[in-house]
């Protein structure tokens, strides 16, 4: 019997998954399923599981519990966070290896292998596979998963290490293909560009789960909707609880039927309660990076710099200054010299021409994208070296409190760092950044493998930060809301100053050449390296608030146009003589008036935030 598309059992069917570490549960009973053509965006906060369940779906980790049905000759793709390849082994035969495992009839792997590799970019498949950069082995797993002809493709945070190139790339790819998708992510624009359908696991929800079917922006508006009903629900239940609490303490006696059926539903409101009570409970690090009160505004300051590794000249002609207050983004492909600006920055590196200035006993405080931690220790040697108090902003902190505030347990703290997921590294390094006072921030991919609860505090936590604070980052949300001024790299030796992002971007989308610092500086909205309360003048909205304010003006424009229409109607002789018609007609321009006048103060609210 052969069974129409509609009629196909679902590629995946997790039923009552359950997985767990020591004695806690990382996730209980998780049932959903993955249909031909899905587009799932999986989140969820640091510690909940996301990749854990991934491995599940893919065959890689073994549930504690529950069942995962595969359908019938269905092929599942799986792609980890960490891409590596052994040694010596090229690209080609990477590739040849997996079209072999797929059992590809070899008078096909040729064409699929230069089909493959052209679209992704691979010009030289002799390359060692190893020695690529972290962005092109993330294409390379990707492209290695993509050669079996997947019906579902797992990813696991695909867009860590990808430049903005590769991210675009892979949103193409996604767009394009028939296969369904599975991604764990926390980069929001690609969320809402490659998701049909957003899952996120949390405990807070009863089901250990909330599935929305639409856009991640569409997610954030029905989880918010979810969250009021269920908090209304709980003061509901909290409600009747009380009374029958009232009821308890007054001693009903236990004989008949009706006194011993309302025991033993008042019992079971109580543990309701103090179910959803537990699972309400949410909480958010507690990010405070703190500036060192430095006076000095001009903090480092690059005079015809020029930067070489090797043989290769990654860029030169920087002149450029770094003031106190400054949001710098650094953006660029991978290999153009992000992270070796840095490395000048802090001194790590001597240019190869011109000069660099720093002020006097400069505090830098830098996040490697390499997430160095000693594994052998535990949690709480890793937070204080020695004993157990830390010294913050001048108070003396105890090691178990700054643990807490970092969303850790009591009882991971004498747990060795290997044991924690990649989220929970990126907040040990955050932890330890912030007792450092610094006059300049140096952040290299500080969102890799961040929550998004988490990033949208770091986002609020950077905009407020008084010091200056250079960012390299592949997130176009994060660049889009914090960076104050752009350096762009364009991997060909050339380097130039934008007034923000978009500037960058629109640049690249038109095609043309890197400018000159001038230039761009001309084209923008001031300089960029001017007083701070000019330079750091930036958008505070949340990712809703900038999709609302990206509409707003259309909506004011239809408001307008509904407003014009009614008092036309009121005006109308023919209803002038129609009593009820008239009252209609008033009814329905009062109506238009006040919702014209809400969307003109939600339009001033949101510009007043953006600037």
């Amino acid at each position: 019997m052969e069974f129409s598309l509609r009629e196909m059992p679902p590629i995946l069917n997790a039923q009552s998954i359950t997985k767990q570490f020591g004695a806690t549960p990382l996730f209980k009973e998780i049932s959903f399923t993955v249909e031909d053509g899905a587009r799932i965006g999986l989140i969820g906060p640091n510690g909940a599981g996301k990749s854990t369940l991934l491995a599940i779906l893919a065959g890689a980790v073994e549930p504690d519990g529950g069942e995962l049905a595969v359908r019938k000759r269905a092929r599942a793709a799986y792609v980890p966070q960490d891409s590596r390849f052994p040694i010596g082994i090229t690209i080609r035969q990477i590739l040849e290896a997996a079209l072999g495992a797929a059992h590809v009839p070899e008078t096909e792997r040729e064409g699929r292998l230069r089909e493959l590799t052209g679209k992704a970019g691979f010009a030289d498949l002799a390359a060692e596979a190893a020695s690529l950069s972290g962005g092109w082995r993330k294409r390379l797993a990707i492209v290695e998963a993509l050669v079996s002809h997947p019906d579902v493709l797992l990813l696991d945070e695909p867009t860590n290490h990808l430049d903005l190139a590769g991210i675009e790339w892979l949103e193409e790819l996604l767009r394009v293909s028939l296969f369904a998708v599975v991604t764990v992510s926390h980069d929001r624009y690609f969320l809402e560009a490659t998701s049909s359908e957003i899952i996120e696991l949390n405990r807070i929800y009863a089901e250990g789960l909330l599935r929305v079917k639409g856009t991640f922006s569409r997610f954030l508006e029905d989880r918010q909707s979810y969250l009021e009903a269920q908090s209304k629900q709980q003061e509901s239940l909290r409600n009747r609880v009380r009374t029958e609490i009232e009821w308890l303490r007054r001693g009903p006696k236990a004989r008949t039927t009706k006194s011993k059926a309302r025991i033993d539903a008042a019992n079971e409101m109580i543990s309701n309660l103090a179910a959803m009570d537990a699972r309400s409970v949410t909480n958010t690090a507690g990010i405070d990076f703190g500036a060192s009160q430095r006076k000095t505004k001009r903090l480092v300051e690059f005079s015809d710099v020029a930067c070489e590794i090797g043989d290769r000249r990654l860029f030169s002609g920087l002149n450029f200054t770094l003031t106190a207050g400054m949001k710098l983004g650094l953006v660029g492909p991978n290999g153009s010299g992000k992270t070796s600006l840095l490395r000048l920055m802090r001194g790590e590196l001597e240019p190869a021409q011109g000069s660099i200035r720093r002020a006097e006993a400069l505090r830098m405080v830098h996040l490697s994208q390499m997430r160095e931690l000693d594994e052998s220790l535990t949690l709480r040697r890793a937070l204080a070296p020695e004993g157990d108090g830390l010294i913050h902003q001048g108070r003396t902190v105890h090691v178990a409190s700054w643990a807490a505030r970092f969303l850790f347990s009591g009882e991971q703290l004498n747990q060795p760092v290997r044991n924690l997921s990649g989220g929970e590294r990126a907040r040990v390094l955050i932890a330890k950044l912030m007792l450092q006072p610094a006059d300049v921030l140096l952040l290299d991919e500080p969102t890799n493998d961040l929550d998004i609860p988490t990033l949208e505090i770091l986002e609020d936590n950077l905009l407020d930060f008084e010091g200056a604070l250079v960012l390299v980052t592949h997130d176009r949300y994060l660049l889009n809301r914090v960076a104050s001024t752009v350096l762009g790299l364009d991997g060909n030796g050339r380097i130039a100053q934008f007034a923000d992002f978009a500037q960058w971007e629109h640049g690249l989308a038109q095609g043309t050449e890197i400018r000159d610092r001038e230039s761009a500086a001309r084209e923008s909205t001031g300089d960029a390296s001017g007083p701070p309360e000019q330079a750091n003048r930036k958008k505070k909205l949340s990712y809703l608030e900038a999709r609302e304010f990206a509409d707003i003006e259309q909506k004011v424009e239809e408001s307008d146009a509904r407003v014009a229409a009614a008092h036309g109607r009121v005006e109308d002789p023919a209803i002038a003589s129609d009593a009820m018609a008239l009252q209609s007609a008033i009814d329905e321009l009062s109506q238009a008036e006040a919702e014209n006048e809400k969307l003109y103060a939600r339009w001033a609210e949101l510009t007043d935030k953006t600037v």
